[in-house]
Formats: C-alpha cells, sequence, structure tokens
C-alpha cells in the first residue's frame, strides 16, 4: 500500500521518493517494486506503473514483428472490391492517393500522418530507445527520443482507420462483391502489436532505465 504525502514524513522526502497519481493526482511515497508487482493509487485504484519481466527484450520482439508488419499492413490490398464488372484493390497507401487525386489534399496529408506517418515514426522512436537501453549507449538520445514518443502518441490512429475500413465493408456489401485482402490481417495483426506492445513497455521501467537507474528492465 502507498503512503499519501499527508502521512507523517512523507512530505519531507525528495521528489524522486514521490510518485503522483495520474488521474486524482495524490501525492504519494513510491514503492520499491519486485518482478510481477503492480502499484495502484491508494484514493482511486488506478495502476501507478509495474514492475514487470524482460521489458527490454520482449518490447524489442514486438518493434521489430510491428516494422515487418507495416509494409503489407499499408501496401498489401485491404479488400478487393468488385461492382458491375469493375475490379479495384484498395490499399491504405492508394486511399491516401485517392484523396490527393481527387481535390482533398489536406484530408489526403492528415490520413497519411495518423495512418502511415505517426505510427511508423512512433515504431522507430521505441525501437531505438529499447537499443539505447539494450546497448547501453546514447541514453540522452533515448530520453529525447521517448519524450517525442509520448508527444505522437495521441496522433497514431490506427483503430479509427481500421473502425472505418469495416464500416466501408459493411455499407458496401449488399452492393458489390467484397473479398477481404491479405493486407486487412496485416493490418489488424499490426495495431494489436502495437497495444500489446503500450502494455509491455512499462514506462516506469523505460524513464528509469534511460536515467541510468538500476530497474533492471531487462532483466
Amino acid at each position: 500500500m502507498l503512503d499519501p504525502v499527508d502521512t507523517p514524513g512523507v512530505s519531507e522526502l525528495p521528489l524522486d521518493d514521490l510518485v503522483a497519481c495520474h488521474e486524482c493526482d495524490l501525492l504519494m511515497r513510491k514503492p520499491r517494486l519486485a518482478h510481477g508487482e503492480k502499484a495502484q493509487c491508494p484514493r482511486c485504484g488506478y495502476e501507478l506503473y509495474a514492475h514487470r519481466h524482460n521489458v527490454v527484450q520482449r518490447s524489442l520482439a514486438l518493434v521489430i514483428a510491428a516494422l515487418l508488419l507495416y509494409v503489407p499492413a499499408n501496401f498489401l490490398p485491404i479488400m478487393q472490391l468488385d461492382l458491375m464488372g469493375q475490379s479495384s484493390d484498395d490499399t491504405v497507401w492508394s486511399g491516401v492517393l485517392g484523396l490527393f487525386d481527387t481535390g482533398m489534399q489536406g484530408v489526403a496529408v492528415v490520413v497519411f500522418l495518423c495512418s502511415m506517418g505517426i505510427p511508423l515514426l512512433k515504431l522507430i522512436c521505441q525501437l531505438l530507445v529499447l537499443l539505447s537501453i539494450r546497448w547501453c549507449i546514447g541514453r540522452s538520445y533515448g530520453l529525447l527520443l521517448y519524450r517525442i514518443y509520448h508527444h505522437l502518441r495521441d496522433w497514431g490512429m490506427l483503430e479509427v482507420y481500421l473502425m472505418g475500413v469495416l464500416v466501408a465493408i459493411v455499407k458496401l456489401a449488399d452492393m458489390a462483391s467484397i473479398t477481404v485482402g491479405l493486407g486487412l490481417v496485416c493490418f489488424i495483426a499490426l495495431l494489436l502489436i502495437q497495444v500489446w506492445l503500450e502494455v509491455v513497455m512499462s514506462p516506469h521501467q523505460v524513464w528509469q532505465a534511460l536515467s541510468g537507474e538500476d530497474v533492471h528492465a531487462g532483466d
């Protein structure tokens, strides 16, 4: 159980020994966790952070898998549409080009950034951060890249694009013959891996590892 800041003696602790809840702003004494343990706020129950096993190795495996899926997810056909004898293969990239060619350049740029550009930049930032921890080099650059990654988190909207594709499939199902392509499978796999990566890549352990503290991020 964490000690709130109004507990006698807690308010005199250095800032490095305190942690604030992201949900209710309760200031508490930072606990030392064993492997597999989680710290929760005593006021609202929000999970503050966890001490997970093999954070760097598991995260690296997921990042590499996501990067391998990135190209087929964006450039292989998501679906094949047959309408009135005409057939077309639609990909994420062809969707961006289609918007651009029809005069909606601004929308095309937003779609490109949110569905392709920023997700790729996030993965590259995560890869470089994990390598800087794994090889113990460039920690200052790793800190900068991890800050950039956190600023980009709200702009990668793969799940919104996926919902748009699913809605389009449902609406067009009665009008045309639709065949799901391999690109959609890769796209869903990429999205699931990124969600899994968010869970595995413990921010608390990554920040401390980048700061040079011994948190056994690779254990």
